[in-house]
């Protein structure tokens, strides 16, 4: 099989010297900046003029912002094995998917155990790497039951947690010469990384002949192990292995791809002239000879082996999963499943995620999508607790990596924000800019779902909904159709964007005025409450009668001691700590008060994570309503059944102020008439469905578990919904967006 199909990558090996770490730092730079896929440096950790490896890659990979890092390759006898699963685990995260991992069983074993590691005889090293590759595994499979057991003779885990899982599926490649190591590569690595130096003639043919037939013994298609090869270089000039012109390294080079399989190329060189120079002159030449040569272009899509091909659901087309998605594209038998697959409060078991990374791919994945008779979502930031961010055997479009943020216009206060944004991202990015969004109370929370929903922030009262300031989006409509909508271009698209987004088009990216806002003061207070229905009203009439830049947050739960306790968050949209003061103190008197603080902070710094936004631990069913008053019947009623011990919990949001100023048909949010939004959460084993339901005439869709047509109805009033009914057929005339029917 000489020529596997991968996509051609191209890389960097740069020397770690610790005489000038700036310099290595740099050129590290200088690959990313230059196009390179691929940075590496090689792990000697008895080497006093090198820098260590691994802190050297968590270094560059905060000073780097698309490039992948790896070593090349690790040393094992110094490296346990468990502590570099969770330490590739961790920078993986920290850098969205951007480390792989080159292993190698060791060498220099007198300098080896002169750092206290032990000699291994060529048999014994190919065991403990072995060993350590199920260890390591073992550690990254978060998603499977009890912990890690590996019996090893050198490497062993016995009952270790398992976790965290990497934010993409780490490839583990190993730098190997000899027929056993090759073997190993072909049962269980991904990659096999020799040094054209140190391989003999005809090497690459024999070592792939060996890791082939390996694979195949195993059950796995050679196509899932990457080639790669370090190639030594001087100028393009004139070199120690390549000589000649650049067209003359494009010939040299083209055999090993079309013969010998080689797709990932990795140039040692610590000459910046050399790596700019193969960056413009070869890189994109052999690109086009090796088009040539083949029949198709691949699409860079990671072979699955059968134990993963018989994971797949039924009815999902997947060899017809577009080319261009097909690189990121996440089934149920890949590693990266278990971080896809569940929202914040919802498990799921889709049986495909796409992750297209711009307009286009999401146009691209929603027109497959449709074509497939299985359901499809699209997942913003997966915190909904409506838990429409998942499914069961169908397709998600994960719009996670559509994360752009733009100042469009500073004098207007308008920015452009990607749909697969978290509002905490939003709120960092917009900070140096003096400028910030209301948009929820948890940081969690995406982009696209709240952006097009509602919004009902902790600036609601000052700012109004979220919603209420989107003056423009991108849209994918059901066909596939992109289109930009503003008040001057399909404004009845824009309408229903603005709290029906769901239902007419997957959005891609927003246009929204923002506020002048840096900082803010904000306040806690926990008070401990007799009476929840009494409490509640005493808090509306006071918030109603309090200025509208002071916005508040309030839970009541019950505690283990049969007492109910009260925690409101007060947001005063400003550093006027005299003014927010006088508008705090009041909320002191509500009730007996356990504890209290004040501070002015960033606004950006309230913004904050409430929990993994992919965890998937399901919560009891919630149940919601929009009143006017906090002393309205729904209200009442869910203070009763708190102080009956039947609920978990009660959260209120409040937004009597901006949001009522807006037109009742200017949005598809159509409840201005109403200042509160109630959580009620069911304690274990109570059905409060009987006695909520009749009491209720609007809700907030987002927090609603389950949608019905009852459900719709209280959204969305008649005139409303008739009219995003309208808008719906225009722009979704199959009916194939929307968590339900409208009826």
């Amino acid at each position: 099989m000489p020529d596997y199909g991968h996509d051609l990558r191209f890389g960097t090996f740069i020397t770690p010297q610790n005489a000038a770490p700036d310099q290595v730092v740099a050129l590290a730079q200088l690959s990313e900046q230059v196009g390179y896929d691929l940075v590496t440096f090689q792990d000697h950790p008895y080497q006093p003029a090198f820098l260590d490896t691994w802190t050297l890659l968590s270094y560059v990979a905060a000073r780097t912002d698309r490039v992948h890092l790896a070593p090349n390759v690790l040393n094992l006898p110094l490296r346990n094995p468990a502590v570099t699963a969770r330490s590739v685990a961790s920078l993986d995260l920290l850098t969205g998917g951007r480390i792989d991992l080159g292993l190698g069983a060791g060498a220099f074993w007198e300098a080896i155990e002169a750092m206290g590691g032990p000699r291994l005889t060529p048999g014994e090293s190919v065991t403990a790497l072995s060993e350590a590759l199920d260890v390591i595994r073992g550690i990254w499979a978060a998603g499977e039951r009890g912990g890690v057991f590996v019996q090893g003779e050198f490497h062993s885990a016995n009952g270790a947690k398992r976790g965290p899982a990497p934010a993409h599926d780490v490839p583990i490649w190993l730098g190997a010469y000899k027929p056993r190591m090759q073997r190993l590569i072909g049962e269980k690595a991904d990659g096999w990384l020799p040094s054209l130096s140190y391989l003999q003639p005809g090497g690459l043919t024999a070592g792939n002949a060996v890791i082939d037939e390996a694979a195949q013994a195993a059950g796995r298609d050679p196509r899932e192990i990457r080639r790669l090869l370090n190639i030594s270089a001087g100028d393009l000039g004139g070199g120690d292995v390549l000589r000649g012109p650049s067209q003359a390294w494009v010939e040299q080079l083209l055999p090993y791809v079309i013969e010998d399989g080689i797709s990932t190329f990795i140039l040692g060189t610590d000459d910046p002239r050399t790596m700019q120079e193969f960056a413009d002159d070869v890189i994109p030449a052999l690109r086009e000879a090796v088009d040539a040569q083949r029949e198709t272009s691949p699409s860079g899509e990671r072979v699955r082996g059968p134990g993963a091909v018989a994971r797949r659901s039924a009815g999902i087309d997947y060899d017809a999963v577009p080319e261009s998605l097909a690189s990121d594209a996440v089934e149920p038998g890949d590693a990266a499943y278990a971080r896809v697959r569940h929202s914040y409060v919802h498990p799921g078991s889709p049986g495909l995620v796409l992750r297209p990374a711009d307009t286009g791919g999401v146009a691209e994945a929603v027109a497959y999508a449709r074509r497939q008779p299985v359901p499809f979502v699209a997942r913003s930031g997966g915190h909904g607790v409506g838990g429409v961010s998942t499914n069961d055997g169908g397709i998600v479009i994960d719009l996670g990596r559509l994360k752009t943020v733009e100042v469009l216009d500073r004098e207007r206060r308008l920015v452009r924000l990607g749909a697969g944004l978290r509002w905490r991202e939003v709120a960092q990015a917009l900070a140096p800019h003096g400028l910030a969004i209301s948009s929820g109370d948890s940081g969690d929370v995406g982009v696209g779902g709240l952006g097009t929903s509602g919004g009902i922030g902790l600036l609601a009262r000052s700012y109004g909904l979220t919603i209420d300031h989107l003056v423009g989006a991108e849209v994918v409509l059901a066909d596939g159709t992109v289109v930009r909508t503003d008040a001057d271009h399909d404004p009845d698209l824009l309408w229903a964007l603005r709290g029906g987004g769901e239902y007419v088009g997957v959005v891609t990216s927003l246009d929204v005025e923002a506020m002048e806002l840096t900082d803010v003061v904000l306040a806690v207070i926990v008070h401990q409450v007799e009476d929840s229905a009494d409490y509640l009203a005493r808090l509306g009439a006071l918030t109603e009668a309090t200025p509208r830049q002071l916005t508040p947050f309030t839970t009541l739960f019950p505690a283990g001691d049969g007492q109910t306790y009260a925690r409101i968050m007060l947001v005063w949209a400003g550093d006027d700590t005299e003014a927010a003061v006088g508008s705090i103190e009041p909320y002191l008197h509500l009730a007996p008060v356990l504890q209290q603080q004040a501070q002015v902070a960033p606004y950006k710094g309230i913004i904050r994570s409430t929990g993994d936004p992919t965890a998937g631990h399901p919560q009891p069913p919630t149940r919601s309503a929009l009143v006017a008053h906090l002393g309205d019947d729904a209200v009442r009623a869910a203070g009763r059944l708190m102080d009956e011990g039947r609920l978990g919990l009660i959260q209120v949001r409040a937004f009597p102020g901006a949001a009522g100023d807006v037109d009742v048909d200017a949005t598809a949010f159509a409840h201005r008439d109403r200042a509160y939004s109630v959580i009620v959460m069911a304690a274990t084993g109570q059905d409060l469905d009987g006695e909520w339901d009749p009491l209720v005439d609007a809700v907030y869709g987002n927090f609603e578990t389950v949608t019905t047509p009852e459900t719709i109805a209280k959204t969305f009033p008649p005139a409303t919904l008739a009219r995003l009914r309208q808008v719906k057929a225009a722009y979704d005339p199959d009916g194939v967006l929307g968590r339900a029917p409208l009826g």
